[in-house]
């Protein structure tokens, strides 16, 4: 089992100048927890802590305990602010995970079987690389897998398509949106070959 634990400190000093700060002098995270009965509570961590962490895929989905000053809580991670040449989270969010309360999360989608369609001529794309949905805290997916085994050329293999884990929803489908997760299309001819052939 993997150990989805971060320690963080409980931080006073608000707004950007303090949060460029942190970053610059403590090599510090700032980040916001939020959600359940409690007020929103600001905090940092130390950002190696952070990055180890996000090594593991799992984290983006798995519900993690954060010890803030000793005092621990269950929240999933919400959304990160990255550095956009250098890839290092600049700022989180955290939502409190309540015990029966449902929550909403991003999950990786992992692709299985796409030996099947290549060996028949075909070519994949990958339309998105993650699913919202919701759940109850205990039903929380690592991953969504995608089975393209069976996916012949032309095929579109869409949200509606895929057997969502027990107790878990799809967030866009609920809305209406049963959205393309990927295709398998036939390669497409080099420029050079179709002029060749055109002469």
């Amino acid at each position: 089992m993997n150990d989805f634990t971060l320690n963080a400190e409980v931080r006073s000093d608000l707004g950007k100048g303090a949060s460029r700060r942190l970053r610059r002098l403590a090599s510090l995270v700032p980040a916001v927890v939020y959600g359940g009965e409690k007020a929103p509570e600001s905090i940092s961590m130390q950002a190696k802590e952070v990055a180890k962490l996000l090594e593991n895929e799992a984290s983006y989905s798995h519900i993690i305990e954060l010890n803030i000053g000793g005092k621990k809580q269950n929240v999933i991670i919400k959304a990160l602010q990255r550095h956009p040449a250098k890839g290092h989270v600049l700022h989180a969010d955290f939502v409190r995970v309540v015990a029966g309360q449902k929550l909403t999360a991003i999950v990786a989608v992992h692709f299985v079987g796409e030996a099947d369609p290549i060996k028949k001529g075909g070519e994949i794309s990958h339309v998105t690389a993650e699913i919202e949905v919701t759940c109850l805290p205990k039903d929380l997916p690592e991953f969504i897998e995608v089975d393209l085994s069976n996916a012949e050329i032309g095929d579109i293999i869409h949200l509606s398509d895929l057997k969502a884990p027990k107790g878990v929803e799809f967030v866009a489908l609920a809305h209406g949106n049963d959205k393309a997760i990927a295709n398998v299309h036939a390669p497409r001819v080099a420029p050079e070959a179709e002029e060749a052939a055109a002469e």
